[in-house]
């Protein structure tokens, strides 16, 4: 008899896991999403400016692409001998490079007009501002430009952390003496490192980065070493954090992920970049324009 009872129970309880629960997720309006992350090549003539802007959609959703009123990036230079902040110059205009893609790059008109910045030039004071207007809300980002040292070498290994699938990739580069750095390490397909010199001041460094998806022999791996700032160095690091969470679609993420692409509309002083008063008001992304070496391996 407690056999049976026993056997019944479980039965129920197993029936009970079949049962479909609709879960009601609390709608929230779109926000903007910016991907204005610039990569230079100093080697070319042109800085290969490229902002990508989306919309956030409903919780199980992909992105969706959106359009700009106006975008407009300013260089400008930190005027650091008269205590002047930044001095901007003339208004590169930004346009869609097709209809519908959601892609900004220079505006360019062979013979008339050519709003793409040189590379040549480009200093640690080298300051750009982005302005974009969106659905009656205007945004600004600012950043610095930010340059970074090479990769030396770059060669797979033949351990593994977790999975006997893992590919070692070694990573060797040479900090710069007594200076405050940060990198960013880019693996591909959102794959990304963040890496500061506390402890590696000045000195070469080696590392091993174990790449997350499955990687066939004869494939070829570009990774790419990007400057980063303070700001840039911790939202990339608490977006790895957030990615490697396990938790699923339901887990609350620990901490909202905001860029430093700010809702300036109504502001007089667009050099005020906060939202004390409206905090709920901002974009996603982040705006960067940081120097970038690359280096191809071919998976053994």
């Amino acid at each position: 008899m407690k056999k049976l009872l026993t056997l019944s129970i479980a039965i129920l309880l197993f029936t009970a896991c079949e049962d479909v629960i609709d879960v009601e997720t609390q709608p929230e309006p779109p926000r903007l999403v910016v991907n204005g992350l610039v990569r230079v090549d100093e080697s070319q003539e042109f800085v290969g400016v490229r902002i990508q802007v989306t919309e956030t959609s409903d919780f199980f959703s992909e992105n969706t692409v959106t359009e700009l009123e106006r975008a407009i990036i300013l260089p400008g230079v930190v005027n650091t001998d008269l205590n002047a902040g930044v001095e901007f110059g003339r208004a590169s205009v930004l346009v869609e490079s097709e209809p519908g893609s959601g892609i900004y790059i220079p505006n360019v008109v062979p013979g008339d007009t050519d709003d793409r910045f040189r590379t040549q030039g480009l200093t640690p004071e080298t300051v750009f501002l982005l302005i974009i207007d969106h659905k009656g809300r205007r945004y600004a980002a600012q950043t610095q430009y930010v340059p970074t040292v090479s990769i030396e070498n770059l060669a797979q290994g033949d351990e593994t952390l977790f999975d006997e699938d893992d590919t070692e990739i070694q990573i060797t580069i040479t900090d710069v003496l007594d200076a405050e750095d940060y990198y960013v390490f880019d693996f591909g397909e959102g794959e990304f490192l963040a890496l500061d010199d506390q402890f590696i001041d000045g000195q070469q460094f080696e590392f091993s980065y174990f790449v997350e998806r499955d990687l066939e022999p004869g494939e070829e791996l570009e990774v790419s070493i990007l400057g980063a700032d303070q700001e840039f160095f911790n939202y990339i690091d608490l977006l790895v954090e957030q990615t490697e969470n396990d938790g699923g679609v339901f887990e609350t993420p620990a901490a909202t992920v905001r860029g430093n692409v700010f809702d300036i509309t109504g502001l007089d002083n667009i050099n005020i970049f906060d939202n004390v008063e409206r905090p709920n008001d901002f974009a996603l992304g982040f705006f960067a324009v940081v120097q970038e070496f690359k280096q191809t391996i071919i998976i053994e």
